[in-house]
């Protein structure tokens, strides 16, 4: 049997420089770390239209955080997204199964082995 690990998605305001951006997902990635937790993947989804309007926000930037411990690590972590005024939206929802292999990103540049095409 696999272990549960924890999936985060936040938005954070799609008006933020990306240095701050950088420095947003490693406070949170830090602060799982702190609390115990492990961090086993972080992707930056990129900034993408929402469904509806948040806070006057019509995009976000989406970052996906994941990450397994004893569950403790999680309320510090939503307690300082609640706290930050550059997280508009987060999710925590608690995964059973095998952690799903990293996708290529549109706009990221993929690794391909020597000799064979990115993408192929």
């Amino acid at each position: 049997m696999t272990q549960p690990y924890y999936e985060t998605m936040y938005i954070l305001r799609p008006d933020i420089p990306e240095e701050e951006v950088e420095t947003h997902v490693n406070k949170y990635r830090d602060l799982v770390s702190e609390a115990g937790g492990d961090v086993l993947d972080c992707q930056m989804r990129g900034k993408r239209r929402l469904a509806y309007p948040i806070d006057k926000h019509r995009e976000g930037i989406y970052v996906q955080l994941n990450h397994n411990g004893d569950g403790q690590q999680v309320a510090p972590l939503e307690r300082a997204m609640r706290l930050s005024e550059d997280v508009i939206r987060y999710l925590t929802v608690k995964q059973d199964g095998p952690m799903p292999a990293p996708r290529a990103v549109p706009g990221a540049v993929s690794e391909a082995p020597a000799g064979e095409p990115a993408g192929v």
